[in-house]
């Protein structure tokens, strides 16, 4: 087998690794809230998740298209195929790493981190598309800070449509409506998240010479679509209980209120092709419902450890994904 073709499968083992990581990394962003409430019991949130997050991956390409080709130029980057494994390694490291101690962090930076962090290494500051580049980052940073301001305003306004309600029947009521906010929150996971790794794995084609297209093989969709499917049927336990209780205590309501906050602005940056991170997002429209609900009732102490390690994730994943690639270029 010659080592092109060995890179280019290493590169789509590694994507598909990356998108069941992610999977089940990211699996408490759609259902923490409805699983804290107890609208949906674990098991049946986690079966809905993965359905719902491969049905969301199967709709979007947009974001695919950016990754391809808005952070590094695949067509021009000096060890292409490298580069791209290099990236995949530490960006699944990192996912691990953060994982294992419970940490809601951005798979979506880990990943960009990644890219520029193996580009940067391989071909010095030049290789980076900085007007793409930095249009990823805007959106990686003024998402969460809109998800916030959104998920405070229609707080305050389910609280006012609302406030002559019994609060039991309320809470009732918004229960079974936390189970399609929840299916939706999950089917807009699936329309960015999964995305990045149909970038990935097209940047490699591009890279290798097997297509010379940023289109996104259908194949290729529907491998990415699964891995993330069945990465989200694993759950991730850890960052359920830290996005599902150690922010806020979560009624029915404030479900509803961050699940709907979530995956609308998760929507709108699919639709223009912007990759965010779900992560970020989702955990700031609990942020933003908490504090529309009750500013003390949020744990700012659990919120800020999350902020320092969204913060944290760019500069470590490229540093791990230039050694990588140090690495990896003296084996390839």
């Amino acid at each position: 087998m010659d080592t092109v073709l060995l890179i280019t499968i290493l590169v789509v083992i590694g994507a598909l690794a990356f998108d069941f990581i992610n999977g089940f990394h990211d699996t408490a962003n759609a259902i923490a809230t409805s699983v804290s409430t107890k609208a949906l019991t674990p098991r049946r949130a986690i079966i809905l998740a993965a359905v719902m997050n491969f049905v969301g991956a199967m709709t979007f390409t947009g974001v695919a298209k950016t990754i391809t080709k808005d952070i590094v130029d695949p067509f021009t980057l000096p060890n292409g195929s490298v580069v791209i494994l290099a990236a995949l390694v530490a960006a699944i490291a990192w996912n691990l790493i953060t994982w294992y101690y419970g940490i809601p962090s951005s798979s979506s930076h880990a990943i960009i981190g990644s890219i520029a962090g193996a580009a940067i290494a391989a071909a010095g500051f030049e290789a980076l598309h900085y007007s793409g580049f930095l249009k990823i980052i805007y959106g990686l940073l003024l998402s969460p800070i809109l998800a916030f301001i959104v998920g405070f305003i229609f707080y305050n306004v389910i609280k006012m449509i609302f406030k002559n309600t019994n609060l039991t029947k309320t809470n009732n009521g918004f229960r079974k409506v936390q189970v399609a906010t929840a299916a939706l929150q999950a089917y807009s996971h699936g329309t960015n998240d999964a995305q990045k790794a149909m970038g990935i794995i097209t940047m490699a084609l591009i890279a290798n010479g097997y297509t010379d297209s940023t289109d996104i093989q259908l194949w290729v969709q529907i491998s990415c679509a699964l891995a993330m499917g069945l990465g989200t049927s694993v759950g991730g336990w850890k960052i359920i209980k830290t996005v599902g209780g150690k922010i806020m205590k979560i009624r029915p309501v404030n479900g509803v209120s961050a699940d709907l906050t979530g995956a609308s602005v998760i929507f709108g940056a699919s639709f223009l092709g912007i990759p965010v991170s779900t992560t970020h997002v989702i955990t700031s429209s609990i942020l933003g419902v908490g504090a529309s609900h009750r500013l003390k009732g949020v744990k700012w102490g659990t919120a800020k450890t999350m902020v320092i390690t969204w913060f944290i994730t760019l500069p470590i994943s490229a540093t791990l994904a230039a050694l990588s690639y140090l690495v990896l270029n003296l084996i390839f």
